[in-house]
């Protein structure tokens, strides 16, 4: 199942939702514009994040990702000015071109083992992105997965025990 295309089209008032365990896929611009959407956490079902699906949630501030995500599309996040860190599950093979463009209150991103795929302008226009953790040894592999102004704000986290 998943939740169908533009399906919230008049939701600048939805502050949250609960979405249901049987949802696989956020469908293409599912949550767009929902300005008043603070927060919201994707249940274990969900396998896919669509294009457009949060565009220009504004007041987005946190999401959680399940670890059963595969794939975040082009521009799923684009304009959630308000959100400030991003932890991307393990799970996770491909980051699409501008999934987080314009969200220029993003300071940490969180990135797993095993992302194959992370197109160039992922992160374009984070003005205030400072910092993307990875794992331990995995500085090189990301390295040649990001663009070259990116690499400078790669730090390793210590390894897990």
């Amino acid at each position: 199942t998943r939740i169908d295309h533009y399906a919230f089209n008049d939701c600048s008032s939805l502050e949250s939702i609960t979405i249901p365990e049987s949802v696989k896929d956020i469908g293409v611009g599912t949550f767009r514009w929902c300005t008043a959407l603070e927060s919201i956490t994707l249940p274990v079902s969900v396998t896919r994040i669509g294009c457009y699906a949060f565009m220009g949630c504004t007041s987005l501030k946190s999401i959680t990702i399940p670890k059963s995500v595969t794939r975040i599309e082009q521009n799923a996040f684009k304009g959630c000015t308000s959100l400030e860190s991003i932890v991307i599950p393990k799970g996770v093979t491909m980051i699409c071109d501008f999934a987080f463009d314009g969200c220029t209150s993003l300071t940490t991103v969180t990135l797993p083992v095993g992302v194959k795929k992370i197109e160039d302008d992922v992160f374009y226009e984070c003005s205030a992105l400072a910092t993307i953790y990875v794992p331990a040894k995995k500085a090189d592999y990301y390295k040649k997965r990001l663009p070259e102004e990116l690499h400078d704000k790669i730090v390793e986290l210590e390894p897990e025990k």
